[in-house]
């Protein structure tokens, strides 16, 4: 019987083998992709992700082979078995476990892979059925994709593990109640970081707000800087960078979705002709839609909602653009100093300030 040094060393032989033969088969296959020439980004990026699939499954493999390995002279070690290594009984062993052994792997990463183009097929419907090429929807998809695949491998993986133990005789029942009893623990003590997982998923699934909109959540206003999962990064008015769990999210209104709303008030005395300050407001707007420097920024002409309040000696009146997202504040200003210089030359005052 070998000594526990040589059998270590034989262990340790095994694996080491395994780490250079991956890392010769990641080098070919990278070598091997490098030198595709022709190919667009796309293409040449979903080679790489299918690349890097391979590789893995192959590292799996041999990883699992040096394990096996490893455990049977573990076993021999001991001396469970000694004297019946043979080819008869490795032939037998192999007619009851190994073609389990195998069923499981091939199982498991066909399952896997069938998964993969699920989800593929999901999120090309997603970016179909959203009649758009954004960029930010694409990450979002993608991102939505990826979690579901880590946790399709995940699964899959932890169910495949189990089944490998109980085919080497393992008791996998003592692993399974401590799996659930630290499971048990974990979800209680981590239920707002499970909470905030969840509200956060959702967030990116159903496309409430994307990284660059203007957003106010929990009353606070500002450009979202990070979506992640756990939280969400909005950097408000001031600069301040506020942080919120998504779980703790109970108000979130996104600004600058689809388009955005540029609005002016206009104060006037009471003494003013309403009509004619209504009318030059028409008239200021139209200008200004016309206008090939903003025209592209004005989705609608300018809509004028009367007299908004009466209060303090002044008429207040609102008029609104609706803009492209984001551009809402830059067209109000625009709007504001044309007011002013338009009401000059007219003759209207206003009353206090353009807000």
């Amino acid at each position: 019987m070998p000594s526990p040094y040589v059998t270590l060393a034989v262990v340790v032989l095994l694996f080491a083998v395994a780490v250079v033969l991956v890392r010769i088969a990641r080098a070919l296959v990278h070598r091997l992709l490098e030198g595709l020439e022709g190919l667009s980004p796309e293409r040449r990026a979903e080679i790489h992700m299918r690349g890097r699939s391979l590789v893995n499954g192959l590292a799996f493999l041999v990883y699992a082979l040096a394990t096996a390995a490893s455990v049977s002279i573990g076993l021999s070690e001991f001396g469970l078995g000694s004297g019946t290594w043979n080819l008869r009984t490795l032939g037998t062993w192999f007619l009851r476990h190994g073609v389990n052994v195998i069923a499981i792997v091939l199982g498991a990463t066909f399952v896997v892979r069938v998964a993969s183009v699920a989800i593929a097929h999901f999120q090309h419907r997603m970016a179909r059925d959203a009649e758009t090429t954004d960029l930010e929807w694409q990450r979002r998809a993608s991102t939505v994709s990826s979690l579901l695949m880590n946790l399709v491998r995940t699964s899959v993986g932890f169910l495949a593990i189990l089944m490998l133990l109980r085919e080497l005789s393992f008791d996998v029942v003592p692993l399974l109640t401590g799996a659930g009893i630290a499971g048990l623990a974990i979800g209680f003590g981590a239920q707002n970081l499970v909470r905030d997982v969840i509200a956060g998923f959702f967030i990116i699934l159903e496309d409430q707000i994307r990284v660059g909109d203007s957003a106010r959540i929990n009353g606070v206003s500002g450009g979202v800087e990070q979506i992640n999962l756990r939280t969400v990064v909005l950097r408000d008015d001031q600069g301040a960078v506020q942080v919120f769990p998504n779980g703790a999210i109970t108000s979130l209104a996104n600004l600058s979705k689809h388009f955005s709303f540029a609005t002016v008030e206009v104060r006037v005395a009471y003494t003013e002709n309403l009509d004619r300050v209504i009318g030059s407001l028409a008239e200021i707007g139209a200008a200004m839609r016309d206008d090939p420097n903003w025209e592209p920024f004005i989705l609608a002409p300018l809509e004028i909602g009367g007299v908004e309040s009466i209060a303090d000696g002044a008429a207040t009146v609102r008029a609104k653009f609706k803009t492209t997202p984001l551009l809402q504040g830059k067209v109000a200003n625009e709007l504001r100093k044309r007011v002013l210089s338009g009401f000059v030359r007219r003759g209207i005052r206003p009353y206090g300030s353009v807000n």
